[in-house]
């Protein structure tokens, strides 16, 4: 986790720049009190600043140390006081200064207790002391002049009058000036960010920039690399100078794992008080934070958070912050913004293909656009990250410099194992779900994925979890949408659930809780090593040309059996044994004349047997009362069915 605010941070430096700020000033006039003052501001501000060492003035020529922080030094902030003029050190300083900075035009003057006007014309003390360096360098005129026109060019630079300010609030100004110098353009970290304007918009419109007349929650949410934190990076970027103290806290959810939310509220707390923050819980903290921050305009952005407390003792409510305040949170679970009250929330949606393929390129070409001979792989990888921004960032660093062969070998292997960087990072929102939205979570991504939403929920219902809230929680956390009725998983979040169904035993499927890999479930159905760790058993309809050998106990072993969809089975032997655990059974061209004789389903909701050899339909002994569809289409010998009016 990193945190970055006004009161601590700054944009990095330019390599060529060792400091931010040389610090010019006549020790004696203001060492130990406005210049030590300054300093202290400035590098609690996080910027950068030289201040001579008394121990560097011994001798009478300025030091080559001196020079050399001036050369390395970006901004000079110089401040005149009476006796400025007395110390030939501090002349040949500001003469090198100039020669350093005034075509940069980041020269700044601080006039502290002097008029501009004496500085500029060498009156008032400034005429006393140059009436002592003419005797003293009579023989040296140039050097002398030299002085004369670097204090009138100094004088003539924009900057502060001490006479016009109370000391602390000239402080502030001061470093609020050199710090709004310091940061980058707006557009610096956006710039080669593909897609990010259009997706900007909507936030631009709930954040209000500007208007100072209430204090705004924004909330962003949406599946784990889809961009939110470069949202808000770019965000805070571009406006964080506008506000009193800014924040940005990165990554919250590993930060309060790794140390704790009391350390957290402690770095919070250390770019705004100067004392040491010394808090014994959570409580003290909120209290603190909302007692400094309460009449202050803040800019606040709590990025992956993934628990109510993190909003409660971070952020609090609206009375926490004073006007103009905006508090953007950045979350995979929408309900912890509705359950903090935030109203203005906006969902990171997938890049369209044109940006896909831009992102893509710049990562594996770093260009726009693809090579030539690569357009048609590139298209391939856009099609299996299906506008996931992490997914096209890490395939596209991965495949850079590679040739073609390697390209088309990479791509393959994505067709069976998952991406390791790719997969840990979405599997981060599935460690936040309880053991029922798990396994709603994964029947949905091994079986589920596109079906009718009611359909599904009825039958998860009757696997004794509570769908209905299950599917909504997923839903809310990003892991699940609905399309016209229908459940839409992301084909990564599809991809890394059957990951994690597949490392539940990666050497033996048979011990796996879902199967729908054609392969696995033929060598688990030949050789009758089914277990009682398998849950489901779908194969895929287009591979109902593919004949699957069955042994006849195939299933006997299989007592926890919810989910048996197959096609095309051959049984020369006949079936002996269905589980009765089953809730669907969806078995085209099934091949015997009747089911099993002890098969008695009790929680059984659906029977598709269509294009089946079935002669004479019974199942069991007792009411089938779950049993809500029935499907013996295409039976062609079908003789006899129960009374279904009974």
């Amino acid at each position: 986790m990193s945190i970055q605010r006004t009161s601590t941070s700054f944009p990095p430096l330019n390599p060529q720049w060792k400091y931010d700020v040389f610090l010019s000033f006549r020790g004696n006039d203001t060492r130990r009190a406005f210049t030590d003052h300054l300093y202290t501001a400035l590098e609690h501000q996080g910027i950068i600043t030289f201040r001579d060492d008394p121990e560097l003035q011994k001798g009478g020529a300025i030091s080559p140390e001196l020079f050399a922080a001036i050369e390395e030094s970006r901004f000079a902030l110089i401040v005149l006081s009476r006796n400025y003029a007395l110390s030939t050190w501090c002349l040949d300083e500001i003469v090198r200064i100039l020669e350093c900075m005034k075509a940069r035009e980041t020269v700044l003057p601080i006039f502290y207790d002097v008029d501009p006007s004496d500085v500029r014309k060498q009156t008032g003390s400034f005429r006393e002391a140059f009436a002592n360096l003419e005797e003293r360098f009579r023989n040296d005129k140039e050097k002398v002049r030299s002085w004369r026109y670097a204090l009138t060019e100094v004088a003539s630079f924009s900057g502060w009058n001490s006479k016009e300010w109370y000391e602390s609030k000239l402080i502030k100004d001061i470093v609020d000036v050199i710090w709004t110098k310091l940061q980058p353009t707006s557009c610096s970290y956006a710039e080669n960010l593909v897609g990010i304007h259009s997706r900007l918009q909507q936030l631009n419109f709930l954040l209000g920039v500007g208007l100072d007349d209430d204090v705004r929650f924004i909330g962003i949410w949406g599946m784990g690399g889809i961009g939110k934190t470069t949202m808000v990076r770019v965000v805070y970027e571009r406006i964080a100078r506008e506000y009193e103290f800014s924040f940005l806290l990165t990554d919250v959810r590993n930060s309060v794992e790794r140390s704790g939310l009391l350390n957290l509220q402690k770095q919070l707390l250390s770019g705004i008080w100067t004392k040491k923050a010394d808090i014994s819980d959570l409580h003290d903290g909120a209290t603190i934070i909302r007692r400094l921050l309460g009449h202050k305009k803040v800019l606040l952005v709590l990025d992956d958070v993934n628990h109510s407390s993190h909003l409660k003792y971070l952020a609090g409510n609206r009375e926490w912050f004073g006007l103009g305040s905006r508090v953007l949170i950045t979350t995979r679970n929408e309900h912890l913004l509705i359950e903090h009250g935030v109203e203005r929330r906006l969902k990171a949606e997938e890049l369209n293909d044109d940006d896909s393929l831009q992102l893509f390129s710049w990562k594996a070409f770093k260009r726009g656009y693809p090579e030539e001979d690569f357009l048609a792989l590139s298209k391939s990888v856009i099609n299996y990250a299906k506008g996931l921004p992490l997914a096209l960032e890490v395939l596209g660093s991965f495949l850079y410099g590679r040739d073609l062969s390697e390209w088309k070998s990479a791509l393959k292997k994505l067709g069976r194992v998952c991406n390791l960087e790719i997969f840990d990072i979405l599997k981060t929102s599935y460690n936040d779900l309880d053991s029922e939205e798990k396994k709603i979570f994964l029947d949905i991504a091994c079986f589920f994925n596109g079906q009718d939403k009611d359909r599904v929920t009825e039958v998860l219902n009757s696997c004794d979890v509570s769908a209905i809230i299950g599917i909504k929680v997923l839903m809310e956390r990003s892991l699940l949408t609905v399309s016209h009725g229908r459940l839409r998983m992301h084909d990564l979040l599809q991809k890394m659930g059957r990951e994690i169904v597949h490392r539940e035993s990666p050497n033996e499927p048979s011990r796996c809780s879902r199967l729908w890999l054609l392969e696995d479930v033929k060598h688990i159905l030949s050789n009758n090593s089914g277990t009682e760790a398998i849950e489901g058993i779908f194969v895929d309809s287009t591979e109902s040309e593919v004949k699957v050998d069955v042994n006849r106990k195939s299933f006997s072993m299989m007592n926890k059996l919810r989910y048996l969809k197959i096609n095309n089975a051959n049984l020369p032997k006949g079936l002996e044994y269905l589980p009765n655990s089953l809730l669907i059974v969806d078995w085209t061209r099934y091949p015997f004349k009747s089911l099993p004789s002890h098969f008695n389903p009790q929680k059984l909701l659906e029977l598709r047997l269509c294009h089946s050899c079935i002669k004479h339909f019974r199942i069991g002994t007792e009411p089938l009362y779950n049993l809500k569809t029935i499907d013996l289409s295409h039976s062609l010998d079908l003789v006899s069915t129960p009374n279904f009016k009974v």
